[in-house]
């Protein structure tokens, strides 16, 4: 039986770092009943099963994406092999990228950033509108920034 791909050793110590490096920025967790003394595979599994999206990049000149919770495969109508490794500003429709790599830019300079809104995209080349989104750095073991993820409250078709 293969193991689902967001439960691999990699994706366990990831999904650890989000929701770590989530409590540091915003002093609040990422789910209200998150407990970090858990194994770290029934993190993974509760934050994949989320019922909010979270998205998440690696540090890359051109972030690749290297997490993404089932939430937010439905919004973008994607499986998760075709997201995973994908450059992260493919989520956004070209007109609005710069706009999101402000935001991106804004969020590495502070660690975050709350409250942000904009336009991204789906397989389907629809757009939707993301409300009252959160972005934060990933922080690492070694307190190495190694990425930045996303979550937000609301979305609806445009």
């Amino acid at each position: 039986m293969t193991e689902s791909p967001w439960l691999t050793p990699e994706q366990l110590k990831l999904a650890n770092w989000i929701l770590k490096s989530h409590q540091v920025a915003f002093k609040r967790p990422l789910f209200a009943h998150h407990n970090y003394q858990i194994p770290n595979r029934t993190i993974s599994q509760e934050l994949f099963a989320l019922s909010q999206p979270v998205i998440a990049h690696d540090s890359s000149q051109d972030p690749l994406l290297n997490y993404i919770n089932a939430t937010a495969l439905q919004i973008w109508h994607r499986r998760w092999k075709e997201m995973i490794d994908m450059p992260s500003k493919l989520t956004a429709p070209i007109e609005e990228q710069k706009h999101r790599a402000i935001a991106l830019s804004q969020a590495q300079n502070k660690s975050s950033v709350e409250g942000y809104r904009g336009v991204r995209i789906n397989s389907r080349q629809q757009k939707f509108q993301i409300n009252n989104a959160r972005i934060w750095t990933i922080w690492n073991d070694e307190g190495t920034a190694c990425g930045q993820a996303a979550t937000f409250t609301s979305w609806w078709l445009i």
